[in-house]
């Protein structure tokens, strides 16, 4: 839909790119606005902008009050969109009551999930999007949604059958219930936390597992990987120090998924990174701590883009795919859109994809 831009909120999501006598846009698609970007977009004399229908803390765009039309969006799925963002304010407020001393409710919990998981095939493409959509005031919630499905999609791709899949969302939800039982000045602190209170926040693992009955899950290993999520096959992660052989599989899944948006997302004491660089990061600089089979689905459903695919690199260009190898996907052959500059990624490690424009 178009808005006026002086009718403008922080918290609108931009569906396109805005371009201004530029070669490369001013704001890029699905930035979440805040005050300074409608204070650029004025200063450009911008007066109508094409924005997603639901704002960024769920709410619909108000219709009654500004120069609105509907058009086909050449972004991230409006409805997947919409989907994504109505589910974490309804899983935030199951959150909200647990920090009231509520017991968890599984079938909430399912059911809030369910019509998200059920166009995760259709919007799998979307899924890795949606890190531009992190708030950081929001991310608690965001966080637990994003590795649901991030770690169903995983699942897929390792060919699990639909009851597995959905244990392993809800497992990927619920890993972070304990966090409605730590002390709220740690979970929005904006500087990095000191070792003292990482120690407190690492007891959540035990706080979910307290807070979700056994006789509440079908299967016993989903309560397992709740627990067990922050470990690591190398033995360096928590509460228990596991390796590899005594970390259940729907675990490793969920670990692999909660890495992943964790570095892809905008925290309050860091900015998002490119799902791309995240995942070489992971295969190169964590190698050893996670499941290379479990890192290598999330990988190819990543950099499933082929030929002649569009991207946009992290130096604002776009370009085109023009050759893939195998074992570096995420560094392909590209063509600058702009000069028709040939550039092999693999050579130019200062370059990266940044995210796909168009399959």
């Amino acid at each position: 839909m178009i808005v006026n831009v002086e009718e403008l909120k922080a918290g609108s999501i931009l569906a396109e790119d805005i371009y201004m006598r530029t070669n490369r846009p001013i704001i890029t698609a699905k930035t979440v606005l805040a005050e300074e970007h409608i204070k650029i977009l004025k200063a450009f004399l911008v007066e109508k902008i094409p924005v997603q229908n639901t704002q960024i803390d769920g709410t619909k765009m108000n219709q009654s009050n500004t120069s609105i039309h509907n058009k086909g969006e050449k972004g991230i799925k409006s409805d997947f969109i919409d989907l994504f963002l109505h589910t974490v304010q309804l899983y935030k407020k199951e959150f909200i009551s647990w920090q009231s001393g509520l017991s968890v409710n599984i079938a909430n919990i399912r059911n809030i999930l369910l019509p998200l998981l059920e166009q995760l095939k259709d919007g799998s493409t979307e899924i890795f999007s949606l890190y531009h959509l992190s708030n950081k005031k929001e991310y608690i919630y965001q966080h637990s949604i994003a590795v649901a499905i991030i770690s169903a999609l995983i699942a897929q791709k390792l060919n699990y059958n639909y009851r597995d899949t959905i244990q392993v969302a809800l497992a990927g939800c619920l890993s972070d219930a304990g966090m409605a039982k730590i002390e709220q000045r740690l979970l929005h602190k904006t500087e990095p936390l000191t070792e003292e209170e990482f120690n407190e926040v690492k007891k959540h693992t035990r706080y979910s597992l307290e807070m979700i009955p056994e006789h509440t899950l079908k299967k016993n290993e989903t309560r397992l990987a709740i627990f067990q999520h922050h470990e690591r096959i190398d033995g360096s992660g928590y509460p228990m120090g596991n390796v590899d052989t005594k970390i259940h599989v729907f675990a490793k899944i969920i670990a692999v998924a909660d890495t992943f948006h964790a570095m892809t997302s905008e925290r309050l004491y860091r900015k998002k990174h490119s799902p791309f660089r995240v995942i070489e990061q992971m295969h190169q600089d964590h190698f050893g701590k996670f499941d290379l089979t479990i890192l290598q689905a999330l990988s190819n459903a990543i950099t499933q883009f082929t030929t002649g695919s569009k991207v946009r690199l992290s130096n604002g260009e776009k370009a085109e795919v023009l050759f893939i190898e195998g074992n570096v996907s995420t560094r392909p052959l590209v063509k600058i859109i702009e000069n028709e500059m040939i550039l092999d990624l693999e050579k130019n490690r200062h370059l990266f994809i940044d995210e796909i424009l168009e399959y």
